[in-house]
């Protein structure tokens, strides 16, 4: 059903987003978001990026062209209907069994010149990978400009995030699981489990392509890779469960200038 400028979920749409990301490992959202305010975080990107870009440590190297950026917590990205959005809470409800906490909020960029990257993961198994690791961190991604074949379309192996990690590689050079292009438009929300294999690819146009990233993780598991800054007056003004879904630094202004440090991210 469509509500406004976004498409509204049921329980029982959530119930089947759940079960396609218990089983497949990745799910999507179409049309989660209203297009106005992609349209608000694409333009505040686009600056962000320039700021960036102009200075030593702006963005995190990530192979080849293509680049990582934290976002600052100031407007429109500090935005509850974004990070705390009822239709993803939704689905982690159903497959997180204890409580989660929101650990990251930033951005993959590829530009022109960018490869593709080396299969990977994002994190490890829990203990060992002969033992199905259940869904213990989730990545949401949303893109801020349509996702075509041409712009560097995410692309993952369905079902591999439950499979040992050679025997999923094995899987995906026999052509058995394809490597599949996820093509978004803005609005549209994926929630993927880290563990399934996947990889960037090349971004052959003159626009960067700018996908969104929040990490979502079970309560104890340690993060240093990321971080969130959130100033005082703002944190303080969230509800108490949104303050609880976010583990984060509180401060009583934010830097000016904040070094990349998330550089190594493959598994």
């Amino acid at each position: 059903m469509i509500v406004g400028d976004h498409i509204a979920y049921e329980a029982a749409d959530l119930d089947r987003l759940a079960a396609e990301l218990k089983r497949d490992g990745i799910c999507i959202l179409r049309g989660a978001l209203g297009r106005g305010l992609v349209t608000a975080w694409a333009d505040a990107f686009a600056r962000l990026f320039r700021q960036r870009q102009s200075r030593p440590g702006g963005l995190a190297p990530r192979e080849q062209a293509r680049y990582y950026l934290t976002f600052p917590w100031v407007p429109p990205f500090a935005d509850v209907e974004v990070f705390a959005n009822p239709k993803v809470l939704g689905v982690l409800d159903r497959v997180f069994h204890q409580e989660y906490v929101l650990v990251q909020m930033g951005a993959d960029v590829p530009v022109r010149g960018s490869d593709y990257q080396e299969t990977h993961r994002d994190f490890r198994p829990l203990f060992t990978d002969q033992m199905v690791t259940p869904l213990y961190a989730l990545a949401v991604n949303f893109p801020l400009v349509p996702v075509t074949a041409a712009n560097g379309p995410f692309q993952m192996a369905r079902g591999t995030h439950v499979l040992p990690r050679d025997e999923g590689l094995a899987r995906v050079a026999s052509g058995e699981v394809p490597m599949e292009s996820f093509f978004m438009e803005p609005g549209d929300m994926a929630i993927r489990s880290p563990l399934a294999l996947h990889r960037g690819s090349p971004n052959r146009t003159d626009a960067p392509r700018p996908m969104v990233v929040m990490g979502y993780v079970m309560h104890w598991l340690h993060t240093p890779k990321v971080d969130l800054t959130v100033p005082r007056d703002y944190h303080d003004r969230l509800p108490e469960k949104v303050r609880k879904m976010l583990r984060c630094e509180v401060v009583d202004r934010l830097p000016e200038e904040q070094v990349e440090t998330y550089v190594e991210f493959k598994y």
